[in-house]
């Protein structure tokens, strides 16, 4: 690899890690500045003053707001997240098997949803303006018309109440057999690949039909070559950077973007261990969520800019 795509990737890195610390500070500061009293969330309304200040002291919320977040951030890069203050259980500890599951649900959604709109993407370019391309942007465009809480909802109306053929609860648990665990997570899958199906498709077809544009594409036509060919053989490779792009921003948001499908299956994953501490008011597992969603985002965001300058030499030499 030559030396100016090491230089690129290392700006993206260093980039990245500044972006890491400026959502960081963000985030803090949202937490600290909601209403309300941790202290007095944690020990009810009961609690006595001296009490109160016993527990604010040894919470450490006396202390400056940017003490407190040097404190956070040094914890974070020795990885130590802190302890739960509903339950006082160690948030690393309790997270591992949370983004276990949730990476293990984006997974098979991305299985199953990357290849099929890619496919799905090529058949539309293929038949472009005929009744298979407007049948299928119109089912991509009424997909993406659909919230989550919406697709999630009608899945399992029909699949777990109506035909009973997937469990409507996405329980599971470590040990759990494969095939079961399989079974548990089919209607959140389904309803994550829905989600991002639609819009991976589309950018597919467009990118391409923006490549078939090229004096190149037509030379090949002229050629002789036949449609599927063209494009199999000149569209695609060269549309692949941007395609890249947004299957790695999917891929992110089928991580950090599962909060409202995983609350809807109850699915123990990190979207609903995010959403049991806000109504807790649990803090320090606020920030500790909210922190790795981020740098999932980013970094996703990072292999995907890497992604498309390795596989096209005109990013290289923007110049």
């Amino acid at each position: 690899m030559s030396s100016p795509i090491l230089k690129l990737i290392a700006q993206r890195i260093a980039l990245g890690i500044v972006l890491l610390l400026a959502v960081s500070v963000l985030i803090f500061a949202g937490t600290q500045i909601l209403p309300g009293d941790v202290a007095q969330a944690i020990l009810g309304q009961s609690a006595t003053p001296e009490s109160l200040a016993n527990l604010r002291e040894q919470l450490g919320l006396n202390a400056p707001a940017y003490v407190r977040y040097f404190h956070w951030l040094g914890g974070v890069l020795t990885g130590d997240l802190g302890t739960a203050m509903s339950s006082g259980q160690d948030i690393a500890t309790s997270i591992k098997g949370r983004l276990w599951n949730t990476l293990f649900l984006a997974f098979w959604a991305a299985i199953v949803a990357v290849p099929l709109a890619i496919i799905l993407g090529l058949i539309a370019v293929r038949y472009r303006n005929g009744w298979v391309d407007k049948l299928i942007s119109g089912l991509a465009l009424a997909s993406t018309s659909f919230p989550e809480f919406f697709i999630g909802y009608v899945l399992v109306y029909f699949f777990a109440v109506k035909w009973q053929i997937f469990p409507g609860i996405s329980t599971v648990y470590d040990g759990m057999p494969f095939g079961e665990r399989m079974q548990a997570i089919a209607l959140p899958a389904t309803a994550l690949t829905l989600v991002v199906l639609a819009h991976m498709m589309r950018m597919t077809r467009a990118a391409i039909l923006n490549v078939m544009q090229s004096a190149y594409v037509e030379t090949a036509e002229l050629k002789g070559l036949s449609a599927f060919n063209v494009i199999r053989k000149h569209a695609f490779p060269n549309a692949i950077a941007p395609i890249i792009n947004v299957v790695m921003l999917n891929l992110a948001y089928l991580i950090v973007g599962v909060v409202v499908v995983e609350v809807i299956f109850v699915y123990p994953g990190m979207g609903q261990y995010l959403v049991d501490h806000v109504t807790k008011r649990d803090v320090p597992v606020v920030q500790a969520v909210g922190l790795i969603f981020a740098a999932v985002y980013i970094t996703l965001n990072i292999i995907a800019d890497i992604a498309a300058i390795v596989a096209n030499p005109r990013l290289r030499h923007p110049k």
